[in-house]
């Protein structure tokens, strides 16, 4: 089978991680995940934003270039939940946005982000995950996670428009939208079973196809 990097994107509350799992099990791939608990700046930078959005996302942005170079050197096929990509467009851009990083700092991550992005090996598919902020919303509260407590739907609508500017400018690689609301892939296999007829059809490079 040919080799395949998939990355995984989508705003908090999406479903990435439960795609990614899944499709990690249907079709044998490795899969990654982003660096939470092991995470040594999180604690600071829920303590005081402005002080350590700079530096968590210098971690981010060294782990995440980690794991899509390994990734892209192995034999097998990897599925990522989350991309570098969006540490710069989504997330350092909205702590940007919103004051808790200077435009000194923010102009010195972008600088170094551009310079490693220039060596990566480019990705063969890019799945975008979408769901309306109320089912964001809705989720974030059901899964109950400490460290997601401050978010809100102004929060949430932000990252929705700063990803929408993303996608609609992004052309590394082709890219599946899916619409995570109307499919609950984790409950029902029929539902899976589209998302990986979906991908495989992009891969194939058939029409790209929203849902």
């Amino acid at each position: 089978m040919t080799k395949r990097l998939i990355l995984m994107a989508g705003n908090i509350g999406a479903g990435k991680t439960s795609l990614t799992d899944r499709i990690g099990e249907r079709l044998g791939w490795m899969t990654a995940y982003e660096s939470v608990v092991d995470n040594p700046y999180l604690p600071d930078f829920y303590e005081s934003m402005k002080d350590w959005s700079f530096h968590l996302q210098i971690y981010f942005l060294g782990h995440r270039a980690e794991q899509h170079i390994h990734l892209s050197q192995i034999a097998e096929s990897a599925i990522i939940d989350r991309s570098i990509y969006e540490d710069a467009h989504i997330f350092a851009r909205a702590l940007h946005h919103m004051g808790n990083m200077t435009e000194r700092d923010f102009h010195a991550y972008l600088r170094l982000y551009d310079l490693i992005i220039q060596h990566l090996p480019k990705p063969d598919l890019l799945i975008h995950l979408q769901a309306p902020v109320p089912v964001l919303m809705e989720r974030i509260r059901r899964r109950a996670r400490n460290i997601e407590t401050g978010i809100d739907e102004a929060y949430l609508g932000l990252l929705d428009q700063f990803y929408e500017e993303w996608i609609q400018g992004f052309d590394l690689c082709p890219v599946l939208t899916i619409r995570s609301d109307d499919l609950d892939f984790v409950h029902k296999a029929q539902h899976l079973d589209i998302v990986v007829q979906r991908i495989q059809e992009k891969l194939s490079g058939r029409e790209e196809m929203v849902f």
